[in-house]
């Protein structure tokens, strides 16, 4: 009878040690995901910074050309760049 307890102890031991495990899994896998969210986030942040700095530039040209060709060519970079941020959100 001994015996019998024995091993469906050690089964529960086993058991116990495989959901341990696979919660551990489970974990690293939610912490990983979170990481690499802000890692997105973060890279998404550092596009806008660098469109919206873009924008600036572009805008400050435009009020010291008198090129129409280089108005042109700066309207349509700057369209560009405001449906990029568009896009970004």
């Amino acid at each position: 009878m001994a015996n019998g307890w024995e091993s469906k102890s050690v089964e529960e031991q086993q058991e116990t040690q495989q959901f341990d495990q696979s919660e551990q899994i489970r974990l690293q896998e939610v912490a990983d995901d979170k990481e690499r969210v802000g890692r997105l986030k973060a890279e998404v942040a550092r596009k806008v910074q660098a469109l919206q700095m873009n924008r600036a530039r572009i805008r400050e040209q435009l009020s010291r050309t008198s090129n129409e060709r280089y108005t042109l060519l700066l309207n349509t970079e700057l369209q560009q760049i405001e449906g990029d941020l568009a896009k970004l959100g």
